[in-house]
């Protein structure tokens, strides 16, 4: 608690007078799936609010989410693997509302290599992955849930920032490629090697999850849900935005960020509109949980990781400030 406290009066009393300082983890370098943020920076949204917010890059979910925890930022983009992995080492990180809606991975692979049209077709391939990904805990599971072996697949660990160049030039068959963020960034590279790619998702084969969205944690939450509030009604305002002008919205990314390429930027903003809505949901509102899909996403993580039950669905999220 005492990290937290140092972290709010650090926060709300710095900067500009009256405003509530926050600074934001892009859990990554900016991109597509975080245009709502962005455009509520640059078009006053959070200000409007009495809020100002700085967005910085991070350096993956995990490390995002345990920064949160430790009270570095009071809210970043973080995933829901890295938030029940936090809270089953003690922590308190906690999903305040979703930007992914649905799981939105899937394992890209080059078509001028392999005709792949399901799971059968990719027996025996090389499948790359970050040396501390999660992905090598999640296929396993993912392949069972299909009733195939473990070794239906050869997982190999590589460094994170070759995995993409490596599908492209064959050195691996496959690579996890995931809408609103890198399948974007490998498509190019496809076209500038003069190849293709093709995806098998994971959705369509046994995945009910959600990915990423907004992560805070209980202590920030429980003494400042005012903060939280606004902080919400103003992203969700700029993902509004991006839903009715995703044109618009991705000159504004590359306008705040020009080293952005146009084109991968554009297919992020596009994929992370389509993304965010769900259609299913009861409640419409931007950034809504389903509990039955949370309950399959906990599920699913709970036996990747071998959690023992030890971690529950409504320990990861709170639907509070969407209501």
């Amino acid at each position: 608690m005492y990290r937290h406290a140092i972290f709010i009066i650090l926060t709300l009393f710095s900067g500009v007078v009256g405003a509530q300082q926050l600074t934001f983890n892009l859990g990554w370098l900016p991109q597509g799936s975080l245009s709502g943020v962005i455009i509520a920076i640059e078009l006053g949204y959070y200000t409007e609010l009495g809020l100002e917010v700085d967005a910085v890059r991070g350096y993956g979910g995990s490390r995002t989410v345990n920064e949160i925890d430790q009270g570095r930022f009071a809210l970043g983009y973080g995933d829901p693997i890295s938030v029940a992995l936090n809270r089953a080492r003690g922590g308190e990180a906690r999903l305040v509302s979703a930007i992914n809606t649905r799981w939105p991975a899937g394992l890209c692979f080059v078509l001028e290599n392999h005709e792949v049209e399901g799971l059968d077709d990719i027996a025996g391939f090389t499948m790359g992955g970050g040396s501390g990904s999660t992905v090598h805990n999640l296929i396993p599971v993912w392949l069972s849930l299909n009733n195939l072996p473990r070794n239906h697949l050869r997982m190999l660990r590589m460094d994170p920032a070759v995995v993409d160049v490596a599908l492209i030039e064959g050195s691996i068959d496959l690579a996890e490629c995931w809408r609103g963020s890198n399948r974007a960034v490998i498509q190019k590279y496809a076209r500038d090697a003069g190849v293709s790619v093709g995806w098998l998702e994971y959705a369509d084969y046994g995945v009910d999850m959600y990915g990423s969205g907004i992560v805070s944690s209980d202590p920030f939450i429980q003494e400042n849900p005012d903060i939280v509030e606004k902080f919400i009604q103003a992203t969700y305002r700029g993902y509004a935005y991006a839903i009715a002008n995703p044109g618009r919205a991705t000159e504004i990314l590359l306008n705040a960020y020009s080293t952005l390429d146009p084109v991968i930027t554009a297919q992020q903003v596009t994929e992370t509109v389509d993304l965010i809505i769900d259609p299913a949901a009861d409640n419409s509102n931007l950034g809504w949980f389903r509990e039955d899909r949370m309950l399959n996403t906990m599920e699913f993580i709970d036996r990747a990781f071998n959690l023992d039950g030890e971690i529950r669905a409504e320990d990861i999220y709170t639907d509070r400030f969407v209501r």
